[in-house]
């Protein structure tokens, strides 16, 4: 009896939560799909006979409209299919549509391989969004819509980076964040494409590939109603995330530790890149309810794939290269590593003329450098006198140091309160202008003034090194390299203390370096224990008045040549 009165309850329950809408509207649970439509109108808008449309209310009074647009809504059904229909939304609860969802079967193979989301600003949130994603690998994950804040919500994440749009395994997006009537040509986009791939097979991204139209002033498109800067087919931006030692895992779905970035204002030409667009045309007479239909007319759009990406992205006339490793290694975002700008080495914050000037840097922890004028073609080097890679041609390059990796990035850093009070800064710069960076700068204690900088040659070092050409390295070229860097710098680090040992410097004092379990471990504690046994010695010399050994140990550690003072 007992039994029997628990289900009765618990039918009534459902029965009044069904009559107040659908059970996952404006819980604390995670929204994954539309609410289901209350108080459907069922629709005829070409007067076939058939059922094309749906109207109904999600939330009590947010219209939301089905569009049958591959001719298989049945009578009576109360919403459309993710295949090749089309949602739209009116937010504003103003008469007008200002979200527009679209999938379209561009294979034939009966899924949808790719999705629209066009988002209009709307009272009190000024999101504006045109974006298409494509599902290269299969996998049935597209964007992601967050139902309960009815807004795009691209950053929604399980955990560090397990990403609920599609940014994991091989993808494609295209966006721009402006309202597509005020563009005049919506074949282009802003970032147009960023690509992602996964080279391993193991469904995660092990590189990302972000090209960017810059957008040219247009006055025709000006006097035609359109805005002034339209997308053009220049692009002005052409870069590359890698994951060095390939360590992304579940929960770890992505650890990308260099970014090599190349700009320059019209620097490709990709108007002849045409790839076609299908099932993206519906009924004519539903038109009427778009702010503008335009999109629904595209029979392509315009953008390098990922098979032409590299090809076309190495062809560009570039005029600058951008550089930044990840060096505290607490990169989760789903892009990249964010770049660091080339400016003051010891302001902090976003937009406020630092290296973090860019809202999505991170404060410290990341080594950038600046080839100004693309004299080194954005190719790369391993240097000498650290052991680590850096841009050839670089003029000049900083790091700020985030030794213990305290000052987590992440993708709310702009919002967090992480902001260290002060840290240690190295200051590179190639002060001979022949492509490899020879004087170093330290400021240590955080004050914000350089204590002491070391000349290579002053030390009689030659700074050159075998200069490696980006264009022809493929991604186990890249792990391939890392793990040489790697495995080098443990060497240096064990040479040295072999040298420490020698002269009476205790390296138990360093007992947690001397350990290593993975490549991004022998690169980090390599560096470190050598940075430490150097400042031992340096300090044993300088004590002793012995400038002969401190000449030594300079050459020993900046050529990492440790050997020699064995």
């Amino acid at each position: 009896m007992k039994r029997f009165f628990l289900t009765v309850t618990f039918a009534l329950a459902a029965l009044q939560a069904f009559a107040q809408g659908y059970w996952n509207q404006s819980t604390r649970i995670m929204p994954l799909r539309i609410p289901v439509g209350e108080n459907p109108e069922f629709l005829d808008l070409n007067g076939d006979g058939r059922q094309d449309a749906v109207k109904s209310y999600i939330y009590g009074d947010i219209t939301i409209l089905w569009l049958d647009e591959d001719g298989n809504m049945k009578e009576g059904d109360i919403e459309g299919d993710t295949v090749n229909d089309c949602l739209l939304a009116d937010r504003n609860k103003d008469g007008k549509y200002d979200l527009i969802i679209k999938w379209a079967d561009q294979t034939g193979n009966g899924k949808a391989d790719l999705n629209l989301i066009i988002e209009y600003p709307r009272d009190g949130i000024h999101n504006i969004n045109y974006m298409y994603v494509f599902d290269d690998d299969g996998d049935g994950v597209f964007n992601y819509f967050d139902w309960n804040a009815m807004t795009l919500s691209c950053w929604e994440k399980n955990g560090i980076s397990d990403f609920y749009t599609d940014y994991s395994g091989n993808s494609t997006f295209l966006k721009t964040h402006r309202k597509p009537d005020g563009m005049q040509d919506l074949r282009y986009q802003w970032e147009n494409p960023f690509l992602f791939y996964d080279w391993d097979g193991d469904g995660l991204s092990e590189m990302a590939v972000r090209f960017c139209d810059g957008q040219l002033p247009d006055k025709a498109a000006e006097a035609a109603g359109f805005d002034l800067m339209q997308h053009q087919g220049w692009m002005h931006w052409f870069s590359m995330g890698i994951d060095m030692d390939n360590d992304n895992a579940a929960g770890n779905d992505f650890d990308f530790d260099m970014t090599l970035c190349y700009r320059g204002e019209k620097a490709i030409d990709y108007r002849n890149l045409s790839h076609p667009l299908k099932n993206m045309r519906g009924l004519p007479e539903a038109d009427k309810f778009f702010p503008d239909p335009r999109y629904r007319q595209l029979t392509e759009l315009i953008y390098p794939d990922r098979k032409q990406a590299f090809k076309v992205g190495f062809a560009g006339k570039w005029q600058r290269a951008l550089f930044v490793w990840d060096e505290d290694d607490d990169c989760g975002r789903w892009e990249r590593v964010e770049l660091y700008d080339n400016m003051d080495a010891f302001k902090t914050g976003s937009n406020q003329g630092g290296l973090d000037n860019n809202p999505q840097a991170d404060v410290t922890g990341d080594r950038g450098e600046w080839d100004e004028d693309f004299s080194g073609g954005g190719d790369i080097y391993v240097g000498r006198f650290d052991g680590r890679i850096h841009l050839y041609g670089a003029e000049r390059g900083a790091w700020r140091i985030d030794q213990n990796t305290k000052y987590y990035q992440g993708f709310n850093r702009s919002w967090q309160n992480t902001a260290p009070g002060s840290f240690a800064t190295v200051e590179y710069l190639d002060e001979n202008g022949n492509g490899f960076l020879d004087c170093i700068k330290y400021d240590l204690d955080g004050d914000r003034e350089y204590e002491f900088e070391v000349s290579l040659h002053e030390l009689g070092l030659d700074d050159r090194c075998d200069v490696l050409d980006v264009s022809k390295m493929k991604y186990k070229d890249f792990t391939r390299l890392f793990r040489k860097v790697s495995d080098g710098m443990w060497k240096r680090a064990r040479d040295a203390r072999k040298v420490a040992l020698k002269y009476g410097i205790q390296t138990s004092w360093y007992a947690k370096l001397l350990d290593a379990h993975s490549p991004r471990e022998r690169y980090h504690n390599g560096w470190w224990l050598q940075f430490y046994i150097y400042k031992d010695l340096e300090q044993r010399f300088l004590a002793a008045g012995d400038t002969a050994s401190l000449q030594r140990l300079s050459k020993a550690y900046y050529s990492g040549s440790w050997k020699e003072m064995l």
